[in-house]
């Protein structure tokens, strides 16, 4: 007769649904019809616990073989996300796609997340989001930083005033020529090369991978970047004197560049990258938020690579800034620098955070930063309010509201020509995926963070040189 033990009586005494109780139920079936339920329950329990004790039987060696093998298969280490999204605080909602968001929910899920914001510029990027602030509880994500580490701002306040500039159009113009370089690959030769104090940055000497990265570095110290990258002339106008800047109310030339680490912190980023990702297993969708613990030697490392990467992509623009300075003859009256796509150690309510700005400007109170628009709208100069809903943090541009693709197959390059023209700018390179019209409305953008940012100056683009292909760092 047939046996009345189901697949139920198999899981109250620890069974547990798959492919082994299918295979208890077949073998009860087939061997045990005429043994009582009890004797058989506490029979298939102990074949349960103590599997290694039946591989000899010749009728429950094959399920006991079957348990051990589960039992030495490589569990899965996948860590597990948090349930829900922990609640965050986006501006300007109105003008930021879905898949930026999706993508910050996702973040804001990791078991080391913080905090979190979105900035009005944000659009979808590559883990996080760009224009997405994270702060995390010692750990630094490679992504949440982005390739581009360092990438930052730099504005020169010149003693010219903007007359001076009209007049002599074609003489800047020969000099931004002559003293950038621009595109994935670019690097200066023999004599041309800069001479930098980050070069002898110890940090260099810290691992041989960042030591074996020290002639790149040098070859292409003082060299922008490809995408939206650039160095440009434009007219700064102050409304006010500003007495922190010491500079008088007024218009005046001022040099505006946009770049980052090159093919130093590129070759960092997805080194590292792929480190994190092999130590740090999270499910599909939070994949390239892999994460290191900075308590760790490679977390450890990672921090010691950004930040040379930070300082190297600072010195690039200070390298472009001395040359146009010494070509043109000018003093100058201010200078201002921030940077963004990068790491901080910060405190947030009262608990000492990293926070990741991929794509967004320092704000804390009192802390100067510039957010430009694209080749044809203006860029601001601003001071932080230090507002923790963002977590002193603002937009670094405009932010896309065409993808590169996008752009390319719906403009055209007699309406890019023609943008500039009405704007009275002079373009040297740039591929039509970096047109103006790609971009969102800059003054929707900073209106959208007025609680972020006071604006202290205008700067108006003149003279915009930008890779002539729009290339992407190698």
């Amino acid at each position: 007769m047939k046996n009345n033990i189901s697949g139920k009586h198999l899981i109250e005494i620890g069974y547990s649904e798959g492919k082994i109780l299918g295979l208890a139920l077949e073998i009860l079936n087939e061997n045990f019809s005429e043994i009582e339920e009890k004797e058989l329950l506490a029979l298939f329990k102990k074949v349960k616990d103590y599997p290694e004790s039946f591989l000899y039987d010749p009728v429950l060696d094959k399920l006991a073989k079957a348990m051990i093998e589960e039992a030495n298969l490589k569990s899965d280490d996948t860590m597990k996300l948090k349930e829900g999204v922990t609640a965050y605080t986006i501006f300007g909602e109105n003008y930021i796609e879905e898949g930026a968001r999706n993508q910050m929910d996702i973040a804001m899920k990791l078991p080391v997340t913080a905090a979190g914001a979105l900035m009005p510029d944000a659009h979808q990027g590559y883990g996080l989001p760009i224009g997405g602030v994270l702060a995390t509880r010692n750990a630094i994500i490679p992504y949440g930083v982005g390739v581009d580490i360092g990438c930052r701002m730099a504005l020169s306040i010149f003693d010219i005033p903007e007359e001076h500039y009209l007049a002599k159009e074609a003489m800047y113009k020969r000099e931004l020529i002559a003293f950038t370089k621009f595109g994935a690959g670019q690097n200066f030769k023999g004599k041309e090369r800069a001479d930098h104090a980050v070069l002898e940055n110890e940090a260099f000497k810290a691992t041989p991978f960042l030591k074996n990265l020290h002639e790149k570095a040098w070859a292409q110290l003082g060299t922008s970047g490809g995408g939206n990258h650039f160095v440009e002339w434009g007219i700064i106008e102050f409304a006010v004197r500003d007495e922190v800047l010491n500079v008088e109310k007024g218009r005046y030339l001022a040099l505006l560049t946009h770049s980052g680490s090159r093919g130093l912190g590129a070759t960092i980023a997805g080194h590292y990258t792929k480190v994190a990702k092999e130590i740090c297993k999270l499910p599909k969708e939070a994949i390239n938020l892999a994460y290191l613990d900075l308590n760790t030697a490679e977390g450890q490392e990672y921090w010691i690579a950004m930040n040379l990467a930070g300082d190297y992509a600072s010195a690039c623009h200070e390298v472009i800034h001395n040359r146009l300075t010494q070509a043109i003859g000018a003093r100058v009256l201010a200078k201002v620098e921030n940077h963004h796509n990068f790491a901080w150690k910060e405190v947030l309510n009262g608990e000492e955070v990293i926070v990741h700005r991929k794509g967004a400007t320092p704000a804390a109170k009192g802390v100067m930063g510039i957010i430009p628009g694209s080749m044809t709208a203006p860029g601001f100069l601003v001071r932080g309010k230090g507002e923790a809903r963002a977590i002193h943090s603002a937009s670094h541009g405009a932010g896309r509201q065409m993808s590169r693709t996008k752009a390319i197959q719906n403009i055209t390059r007699s309406e890019m020509k023609a943008i500039l023209k009405d704007h009275g700018v002079t373009l040297i390179g740039a591929g039509l995926d970096e047109a103006p019209m790609a971009y969102k409305d800059i003054h929707k953008v900073m209106a959208a963070q007025t609680d972020l940012v006071d604006v202290v100056a205008k700067f108006e683009p003149k003279m915009v040189r930008m890779a002539d292909d729009g290339s992407r760092e190698d």
